[in-house]
Parts: C-alpha cells; sequence; structure tokens
C-alpha cells in the first residue's frame, strides 16, 4: 500500500463543523480528500462532549480547553506542538491568536501551511489597543515561517506582500454545502409563518463591524416586506441594547442565532433578497453561502465585499443608502441579480474545486 501523507488540521474547534467558516473548510477537507491523506483534526471536549473517534475517516483528537479567548493560545500551542511530532505537513488555521509558535516548526522539519483568512485581523474595531498589535504580531511571525500562506482572496494575498513581504496563494471558501429548503416544508412552516411573506434575511454575529444597526435602521422607515435579523444578540452589550430597541418593531423580526443547518437555510434560502451587512470579512462563508442558495444580495460597499460577488451586487454604506436601494430596487432586478450571484457561486466556492486547491499546494511540499 502506498504511502499517504499525515496531514494534521489545527486552529478550530474541530468537526463536525459547529462553529464558524475555519470548521466549515476543516469539515469539508476531511470529505474530499480522506482517500488522499491520513488526517487528523483537533477538537475541543467543550464543543464536541461525545468525542467520536473519526469524522470521514480522519482520526479526532481532542483537548479539554476553550479554543478561543487567552485559553485558545495554549489550546492552539499544545495541539500544534503533538502535531509536530506526529505529522508530515500541518495545515495551521487563523494563526491570529498563536502564530507565534509556527517557528517550532524546526525542531522537526515538518512542513506547515496557514490559512490567514482574509482580512487585516489587527484593524477589526473590536479589538484593543494591545489585541490588535499581538493579532498583527501573530500574523508577521506565521506569515514569515510558514512553508506556504493562503489567504482567501486577492486583497488580503495583496495586504500579506505589502506588510509582510509575504507571498501567498489565494484559496477561497466553499457555500455549496448550503440547501434551499421548499416554504412549504412541514417542518419550519409552523414555526416561522413569516416565510409564506415577502421578506429580506441577514445573519450576522451582534458585533459593531458587522453592521447590524444599519440594517435595522434602514427598515425603520421601509414597509414594502419585513427583515428577518438573526444574531446571538447577548454575546455583546451592542446586541443586547438593538434587541431591546427594535425587538417590538412591526417591520422586522429579531431571531436568536440558528445553529441548525437546515432551519437556517430555509430562512435563507426563502428569502426575496438577502443583506451582507460585514465589513470586516474577507470572503465571508455567510455571503457565499446566500450566494449559492440564489439568494439576490445586497451587501455593505467593503473591498472584500465587492471581490466576493465581482462587483455584481447591490451596495450600500449607509442606513440611509441602504433604505434607498430597498426602494428603487425592482423586482426584476432582484431576479437578475439572483443568477448572477449564482453563477459566480457555482464556478468560484465550491467545496470539490476549494479542496483540489488544497491537494495541490500540500502535493507540492
Amino acid at each position: 500500500m502506498a504511502y499517504k501523507k499525515k496531514i494534521h488540521i489545527v486552529g478550530t474547534h474541530g468537526v463536525p463543523a459547529k462553529y464558524g467558516g475555519f470548521e466549515t473548510l476543516a469539515d469539508f477537507l476531511c470529505q474530499y480528500l480522506k482517500d488522499d491523506y491520513e488526517l487528523t483534526v483537533y477538537c475541543n471536549t467543550h464543543k464536541y462532549p461525545d468525542k467520536e473517534k473519526e469524522y470521514y475517516g480522519a482520526k479526532l483528537k481532542y483537548l479539554k480547553l476553550e479554543a478561543n479567548g487567552f485559553k485558545g493560545i495554549f489550546y492552539d500551542l499544545i495541539t500544534y506542538v503533538q502535531a509536530l511530532f506526529n505529522a508530515d505537513v500541518i495545515l495551521y488555521l487563523s494563526p491570529v491568536g498563536s502564530g507565534f509558535m509556527t517557528p517550532l516548526k524546526y525542531l522537526t522539519r515538518k512542513k506547515v501551511i496557514v490559512n490567514h483568512g482574509g482580512l487585516n485581523e489587527w484593524e477589526r474595531e473590536k479589538l484593543s489597543t494591545v489585541e490588535k498589535l499581538w493579532a498583527k504580531f501573530n500574523h508577521w511571525v506565521a506569515a514569515k515561517f510558514a512553508d506556504i500562506n493562503i489567504a482567501d482572496n486577492l486583497l488580503y494575498q495583496k495586504s500579506l506582500k505589502d506588510i509582510f513581504k509575504a507571498n501567498s496563494i489565494v484559496i477561497r471558501y466553499g457555500g455549496d454545502h448550503v440547501n434551499t429548503i421548499d416554504s412549504k416544508s412541514i417542518d419550519f412552516i409552523k414555526k416561522y409563518p413569516f416565510v409564506k411573506n415577502t421578506y429580506a434575511v441577514s445573519v450576522s454575529r451582534a458585533q459593531l463591524d458587522n453592521n447590524i444597526h444599519l440594517v435595522l435602521e434602514a427598515f425603520e422607515s421601509f414597509n414594502d416586506y419585513k427583515v428577518v435579523l438573526i444574531s446571538n444578540w447577548n454575546i455583546s452589550k451592542y446586541g443586547i441594547d438593538l434587541k431591546e430597541k427594535y425587538s417590538n418593531h412591526p417591520n422586522m423580526i429579531l431571531l436568536d442565532a440558528i445553529y441548525d443547518k437546515e432551519e437556517l437555510d430555509y430562512l435563507r434560502g426563502n428569502a426575496l433578497v438577502y443583506i451582507h451587512s460585514h465589513s470586516r470579512c474577507g470572503t465571508s462563508p455567510s455571503l457565499v453561502e446566500a450566494m449559492c442558495l440564489r439568494n439576490a444580495i445586497i451587501s455593505y460597499d467593503a473591498p472584500t465585499n465587492r471581490e466576493t460577488t465581482q462587483n455584481k451586487a447591490i451596495f450600500f454604506s449607509s442606513a440611509t443608502s441602504l433604505n434607498d436601494e430597498l426602494k428603487k430596487v425592482s423586482l426584476q432586478d432582484l431576479e437578475s441579480n439572483k443568477e448572477k450571484m449564482f453563477e459566480i457561486a457555482s464556478k468560484e466556492y465550491n467545496w470539490e474545486r476549494i479542496s483540489s486547491e488544497y491537494k495541490t499546494i500540500i502535493d507540492s511540499l
């Protein structure tokens, strides 16, 4: 039997994906690369208490530490060191907190691929000055010592080059794991009767740079249809205040975070339009998923969002401009936009293609 390279994936909460974009990436790499390599994924016991031994043939190893926050530094460090002594190639996802450990690869001469995500993390408004400096330092070290750097869009590729003098390869995220579910589905129609009517939908974490407030302000005086906004409201004062202010507004439906994939697909896939309000993201998973669901897209006017949608979404930069776009865009325009978004997504954001691109760079090491 031919030898299979041992690929260890570190830096995520684990698989199957429950948390975010990097977990979803790890999930689909397990699915598509299971026959090519011996895969291992490190998992957070707090997220996966059942501690399954395998996922699509990938070995799962667990650590009893939280994978984010301050404890996440130790989570990444311990799993990275374990991988150094057992892997041929380490795929390290998101070095924002622990990129300083990348040079440890020289202890074992193992190869390290670092996925930096898609934006300058050290510029996020939600971070303190110390946190911004720490994030920039970690990305700098990771970029300098990785064997291969990955960015998820062309803008961040340029940023890595300009700021850190680091070359990188662009590999995007996929979104074709979503499924449109009929609006009459008996599993959900009773819970969400508003789906029978026209509505817009938006999904965001409750943090300032996701601009939830702009969406809600725009719908204060827009009455053609409702907005359904899904968020983890209670994680921040920002979210708590917005929910308290708008929860009784007749034109708004504010739902708590939904982690069931089918339920979320149902609500997004049956909307007239998806409003993407994030200003600080690379190739945003929520955006490409909406595109794959054949949603028309009205997006916050950020360079990365323009790059993801190839400048073909409808853009806004304020509550007023969003309100204006909602009033003037026709149903015909939205139908045309749906097809443009889906065409881009089908070509650029499918997991089979993305996994093949990872295989190419792994085989090159």
